[in-house]
C-alpha cells in the first residue's frame, strides 16, 4: 500500500509553495480555519490570499474545531476539497457533507486504546478517519500499533511524529500520515524538514 502524506497548519506563502512543488508534493495540506487559539490559525482574509494559488495535484483540507454555521459560511467558497473535523458527532458531520458537498476527515482523538473503537461510528459519513492524539496544539505521543487491528482502510494516523522518524513502521498501520510540529522549528514550517520528509516517504514507498 503505498503510503500517503498530509502537512498540516501552513500559514505563509512561501512554504506553501514550496510544498505544492516538490518532486514528491504531499497528498493533502491542511489550513485551521476556526480555531484562534492554534498558533497556527489562518484568519478568513489572509486564508483567501493563502489559498489562490495553483494547487496542482495536491488537495487542501480546511481544519474545523466543532465548527459554527457561521464558520462553515465563511469558508463555504473557497477551494478546500475535505473538511477536517474535530468534536463533532456523527448528524452534525452528516449535516456538514450534506450542505457543503465536501469530502469529510473525521478526527478522533486517541488517549487509551478503547478510544481507537470510536471510528465505528464515522464510518458511513467519512472519507478518511484521523487517529489523533489529544491536545491539539500539544500533540501526545501514543501507541500507534492500536491500529493494527482496525479494519477500515482510509486510516490517518497522527500524535507526535517527527520528521525524521521510521516512517515505514507506519506502511501496515495507516494510509496517510499528519505531520504538522514535527516539520516545524521554533514553531514555523521549516522547508529543509519538508524536504526530508516527504524525499523519506518517496523512498520508502519506492522500496516496496
Amino acid at each position: 500500500m503505498t503510503l500517503k502524506s498530509k502537512l498540516c497548519g501552513f500559514s505563509d506563502l512561501k512554504t506553501l509553495n514550496y510544498a505544492i512543488n516538490h518532486p514528491c508534493a504531499p497528498s493533502l495540506i491542511g489550513f485551521i480555519v476556526n480555531f484562534p487559539k492554534s498558533k497556527r490559525y489562518v484568519e478568513n482574509e489572509k486564508l483567501k490570499k493563502l489559498l489562490d494559488v495553483d494547487k496542482k495535484n495536491t488537495q487542501f483540507v480546511g481544519v474545523l474545531v466543532k465548527p459554527t454555521s457561521e464558520d462553515l459560511e465563511k469558508i463555504k467558497n473557497l477551494p478546500f476539497d475535505y473538511y477536517q473535523i474535530y468534536d463533532c458527532n456523527f448528524n452534525e458531520i452528516e449535516a456538514i457533507k450534506t450542505n457543503y458537498n465536501k469530502k469529510i476527515i473525521s478526527a478522533i482523538t486517541v488517549e487509551k486504546k478503547e478510544d481507537v473503537n470510536k471510528y465505528k461510528d464515522f464510518i458511513s459519513v467519512s472519507d478518511i478517519i484521523l487517529f489523533d492524539s489529544k491536545g491539539y496544539e500539544k500533540s501526545k505521543s501514543w501507541n500507534h500499533n492500536w491500529l493494527k487491528d482496525v479494519a477500515y482502510t482510509n486510516k490517518m494516523i497522527a500524535g507526535n511524529i517527527q520528521f525524521d522518524d521510521n516512517i515505514d513502521k507506519f506502511k501496515n498501520i495507516a494510509k496517510y500520515i499528519d505531520i504538522s510540529g514535527g516539520i516545524e522549528t521554533s514553531g514555523f514550517k521549516d522547508i529543509s524538514k519538508i524536504n526530508i520528509f516527504l524525499n523519506k516517504l518517496e523512498k520508502v514507498n519506492n522500496e516496496n
